[in-house]
């Protein structure tokens, strides 16, 4: 019979940043452990419920006794299992006891060859298992893996200790009305749990599988199902807040809904002296500390009211309201006493400080970091033509806002309080935009730094980190990348790539490298760094809808600036859209193939020693379309250098099937592998278009 299967263990408040997980978990390892037991009908669907004192799964169509299998095993070889005169050797009978099978004569057995040998076969049917064995090694299982954060152990009633992930008072495992004999954790199962602790009236009853979240609702004051649960805070929250927007990142919201069986949202207020504090330290105050829902204007501005999500309805909450006041009040006023704390004392004078700071044991203070930032700074800033100053000045003051209180309080802070620190200083609009814009971007579609001094300050920031860091042997390997080398590499190339920059990265990396000429624990990391920067330049592109070999047609050529390195791959899509592309991406590769092999250096073409009419109809071809591909080129039209290389493709066809490159004489194999050469460097001036060959 195929009825709806519910198992849940009921327990103490689990960890909730890890519910959410924790929830899926058991619910996929049991419909994993029955499907592979096969239990589950092919419409059978899996609904998880995670709620702070809960772990569900309800499954549907579940059967009680799995299926009859026709089953088809091999016995013994036939040499092993006959004797000499072909009757039933010993070694036959006691391996068919040893299957089960001790009455079976040879007769019933088939006669088969098993790919190396002729063995007997023995075929019979398998009677389906019931439903509670499986499902009980099935509980075992997911219990066994899930992705506990730490394993409490704890002393039942009757003395046994058990290790769980929090205290187990419940196992409900009911397949429709019928509750299936389990044991786990020292309990038995039954058709009882917990409600809310204070709305329910004690245990709910489950009488169905089927009604499982109904009951619970009703009965226990619980929305048992986690995804309900967050659309309902979600939904509330937007309710609440009215014209005002609702600051509700996804982790907040997560943590909240398991923290809550029962949400209802209230509204709170404190008061409008705090909005005096810059509104990013009071908010990560009431998300950080609180898990506070703060909401801002229409503009962005905070507002002195904010909401909560209580795990208890009353038509009095007056208290829950007031309380939760309560408790922000003191958050609010130790960032208010930060930051007038703070503002005492300038970034510039802090900057004695940062001598106090390890940066890392191999590369010194964070005093020597700055320094060392500054001079790559005031190097890119330079080639940017922005002001040199104004970059080396930024670089100098980026850091010293750790040495603050508020930030002490709130590493989150870093940069952005910098920025507000640099202002009421008053320091040039750009170096205080620069504390803050040299993180970015601190994530994948994080924005990029605005102004030029911000540009050139995050630049010099994460090349040094990404030369220093790895020159000292610590680069990233496999998962492991406790410096962030990877985030720091993409934000280089985004900002190279999207902003158009025109830098060398063979020269950031020289200059990188310079700075550490006196480290006696630093190795010169430029090689492995390009090949790093290469490889994930690769991925972005890629993300970008570029295809591989599009991307590898260009970045195979190593270009050391990437400012127009999207106009290229453009112009590769373009040209290889082009019928004419095919052939001429086919002797391409074939060109550089020849000139692999070819020894020596060709020279100079001579039109003397052009004799064949298909070599001289090809160097009179490539002396017409090249000052078209290389105005072309010189004027960035990527698109129209290589469009233009298609009046090549006759010319390029004949010569292979009309001149023998490699002829006996060497003059003339010489000269036409120059031809060969100046075509190469004609076609694969703004990609290898060989790499478009198939």
């Amino acid at each position: 019979m195929n009825q709806t299967l519910l198992v849940e263990l009921f327990t103490e408040e689990l960890p909730p940043k890890a519910l959410a997980r924790l929830g899926e978990a058991f619910a996929a390892g049991i419909v994993a452990g029955l499907k592979s037991r096969d239990f589950l009908e092919a419409d059978a669907a899996a609904t998880s419920y995670a709620s702070p004192r809960r772990l569900a799964v309800s499954i549907t169509h579940v059967r009680a006794t799995s299926p009859d299998k026709q089953m088809r095993e091999k016995v013994l070889p036939v040499s092993v299992a006959l004797d000499a005169n072909g009757n039933p050797a010993a070694p036959l009978t006691k391996k068919l006891a040893a299957m089960g099978f001790p009455d079976v004569q040879i007769s019933q057995l088939e006669r088969a060859s098993d790919g190396k040998a002729e063995s007997f076969f023995y075929s019979y049917t398998s009677a389906g298992s019931a439903l509670a064995p499986a499902l009980q090694s099935a509980l075992e299982e997911a219990v066994s893996k899930l992705p506990i954060p730490k394993v409490m152990s704890y002393q039942r009633p009757d003395g046994n200790t058990v290790n769980f992930v929090r205290p187990v008072h419940k196992l409900i495992a009911l397949h429709g009305n019928a509750v299936i004999p389990l044991s786990l954790l020292g309990l038995q199962s039954d058709r009882l749990t917990g409600g809310h602790r204070f709305l329910s009236q004690g245990l709910v009853t489950v009488a169905h599988a089927d009604d499982y979240a109904k009951t619970l609702q009703l009965d226990g004051k619980v929305i048992a199902c986690f995804s309900e649960r967050k659309e309902q805070i979600r939904q509330t929250l937007l309710a609440k807040a009215g014209t005002d927007q609702v600051l509700m990142p996804e982790a907040l919201l997560e943590e909240v809904t398991a923290l809550v069986e029962w949400p209802v949202v209230y509204e709170c207020h404190f008061e409008a002296e705090f909005l005096a504090v810059p509104q990013e330290c009071l908010i990560l105050t009431m998300q950080t500390n609180q898990k506070y829902f703060a909401l801002t204007d229409s503009n962005g501005k905070l507002r002195s009211r904010f909401l909560i999500v209580s795990n208890l309805e009353t038509a009095t909450p007056e208290h829950i309201i007031q309380g939760n006041e309560r408790v922000v009040r003191p958050r609010l006023s130790d960032a208010k006493f930060f930051f007038e704390q703070d503002k005492k004392k300038t970034l510039a004078s802090r900057l004695p400080l940062l001598a106090n700071v390890v940066y890392h044991n191999k590369l010194g203070t964070q005093a020597e970091r700055t320094q060392r930032v500054k001079t790559l700074a005031g190097k890119i800033a330079a080639t940017l033509h922005s002001d040199v100053a104004l970059a080396e000045r930024a670089a100098l003051l980026a850091k010293t806002d750790l040495l603050t209180d508020m930030v002490g309080e709130f590493p989150e802070l870093q940069g952005i309080m910098g920025t507000y620190y640099a202002r009421h200083d008053g320091e040039h609009e750009e170096v205080a935009a620069a504390a803050s814009e040299h993180y970015q971007p601190r994530f994948a579609g994080d924005t990029l730094p605005a102004t030029d001094t911000g540009t050139a300050v995050a630049l010099a920031d994460k090349l040094e980190t990404l030369v220093g860091i790895w020159g000292i042997g610590l680069q990233p390997t496999g998962d492991r990348d406790p410096f962030a080398l990877r985030r720091h590499a993409l934000g280089i190339l985004r900002m190279l790539v999207e902003k158009r920059l025109p830098l060398s990265i063979s020269t950031l990396l020289n200059n990188a490298v310079s700075l550490f000429a006196a480290n006696s624990h630093f190795k010169d990391p430029t090689a492995d760094v390009l090949n790093f920067l290469s490889d994930r330049l690769r991925g972005q592109l890629r993300e970008r809808g570029f295809s591989q070999t599009e991307v590898e047609a260009v970045v195979a050529q190593q270009p050391d600036t990437l400012d127009t390195i999207v106009e290229r791959l453009q112009a590769v899509q373009a040209f290889a859209a082009l019928p004419e592309s095919v052939s001429l991406a086919a002797a391409n590769k074939r060109i550089t193939n020849i000139l692999k092999k070819a020894e020596g250096t060709p020279g100079e073409i001579s039109p003397a020693l052009l004799q064949e009419p298909a070599e001289q109809a090809l160097a009179q071809a490539m002396a017409d379309v090249r000052p078209q591909v290389d105005a072309a080129f010189a004027s960035g039209d990527y698109t129209g250098a290589l469009k233009t290389l298609a009046a090549l493709r006759s010319g390029v066809d004949s010569f292979f099937n009309d001149v023998m490159v490699n002829a006996e004489d060497p003059a003339l194999r010489n000269n036409r592998l120059a031809l060969l050469v100046s075509l190469h460097r004609l076609l694969n001036q703004v990609a290898d278009i060989s790499k478009l060959a198939a």
